[in-house]
């Protein structure tokens, strides 16, 4: 592959994410092979890291993307597109939604509602853990998984559950979807044991931190493509804990700003040069 850079990692999505990182691209925007799969091996032993060979898409193909995206800042107020553009993706979502997984439907909701609620947790009552651990202790026993679990209540008051054992990308999952999966199935079987609202994280092997990392990597590298370019650039969908991270990440750049357009589940984050 011309021009390409060749990237290992631990599994092929997080050799997929460095790639994005060191070019400086979205994930529309990256071609790749792969070369290595990679494997756990046994109780570490004989592990082999994912390769993969990257590039980016061909010039052309990028300012064929973008372009459409240039012109609507310039002509409508940021305040106005939010206004505009979910009654364009509602009609997408409409046509849709027959095809969308009701589950998948309630895990977004069940984030969203996360990030806004403001009610003050509850004291977590030791019932509350044992049915947690009990729930998570059956379902990786009906994945035929043997997962130690360690608990502990962080300084917001919630109740962090971290899991380890082998071959835990399984539990993660692309982009964290299957760790998001489980973790709203745990915050509901929590909430059905006691009064007042409970609070549950779910990670493994450090995910949340290394994914956090990441996205704010990302950021950076986005923005500075934009200060060089001087064009927008939309993000690929996020859920709204990500979205936060991007926003969160050039709150403070002088020369970019950040807002949010489309519906959930695709509702993205786009960064563009301030005026």
């Amino acid at each position: 592959m011309n021009g390409s850079i060749r990237v290992s990692a631990k599994t092929v999505d997080d050799a997929i994410t460095e790639a994005l990182i060191q070019l400086g691209v979205t994930s529309d925007r990256l071609e790749y092979e792969v070369i290595e799969k990679g494997s756990a091996g046994f109780l570490g032993i004989g592990m082999k890291q994912a390769v993969i060979e990257a590039r980016r898409k061909p010039e052309p193909k990028e300012e064929k993307v973008e372009e459409p995206v240039v012109e609507e800042p310039v002509r409508v107020e940021p305040k106005r597109v939010e206004a505009v553009q979910p009654q364009k993706a509602a009609s997408e979502k409409k046509a849709d939604e027959p095809q969308k997984d009701a589950f998948e439907k309630a895990v977004e909701k069940e984030v969203k509602e996360e990030v806004k609620k403001e009610t003050k947790l509850v004291e977590v009552q030791p019932q509350t853990i044992k049915a947690v651990e009990d729930f998570l202790k059956n379902t990786m026993k009906a994945m035929d998984m043997e997962v130690e679990l360690k608990t502990e209540i962080d300084q917001d008051g919630a109740l962090c559950v971290d899991m380890s054992g082998e071959h835990m990308g399984i539990l993660i999952g692309k982009r964290g979807q299957t760790l998001d999966s489980l973790q709203y199935l745990a915050n509901r079987v929590a909430n059905k044991h006691q009064e007042g609202y409970v609070r549950v994280k779910l990670d493994t092997e450090n995910y949340r931190a290394r994914r956090e990392e990441t996205l704010r990597h990302l950021a950076k590298n986005i923005a500075h493509k934009v200060k060089r370019n001087r064009r927008p650039v939309a993000l690929e969908p996020m859920n709204p804990y990500e979205r936060r991270i991007i926003h969160s990440a050039l709150q403070s750049d002088p020369y970019v700003m950040t807002h949010s357009e489309g519906e959930e589940p695709f509702r993205k984050v786009v960064i563009t040069l301030k005026k």
